[in-house]
């Protein structure tokens, strides 16, 4: 019902920036909660930032103050801002979308509640 294709990922230094994009087709893309996820080698898939239809937002303590997550209605596409990048930021982040079931706008933050996924994009953080 929706397909994500991620973009923006590659290598950059500490303290740097980068801008990720999750461009989603779909008529109903406006009615989907998202978020961001990232796995790190030999870690699990955690949550990054999720953001609901009406554009309530989640972050992940570990980037809460550096990252911000946003999303474009008119575009289909959703955005994470990664500022103040760290080497502990290395990892694949992918783009999540779950289907529309309450009407009420809620985020969500386990990935086992996400219902697309985008292939990854990688971001690579030097020290």
């Amino acid at each position: 019902q929706v397909q994500l294709v991620e973009s923006g990922g590659g290598l950059v230094q500490a303290g740097g920036s980068l801008r990720l994009s999750c461009a989603a087709s779909g008529r109903t893309f406006r009615s989907y909660p998202m978020g961001w996820f990232r796995q790190a080698p030999g870690k699990e898939r955690d949550i990054v930032a999720a953001i609901s239809w009406s554009g309530t937002t989640y972050y992940a303590d570990s980037v809460k103050g550096r990252f911000t997550i946003s999303r474009d209605n008119a575009k289909n596409t959703v955005y994470l801002q990664m500022n103040s990048l760290k080497p502990e930021d290395t990892a694949v982040y992918y783009c999540a979308a779950k289907t529309p079931y309450s009407t009420r706008s809620y985020y969500y933050t386990d990935r086992s509640q996400y219902d697309y996924w985008g292939q990854g994009t990688q971001v690579t953080v030097s020290s």
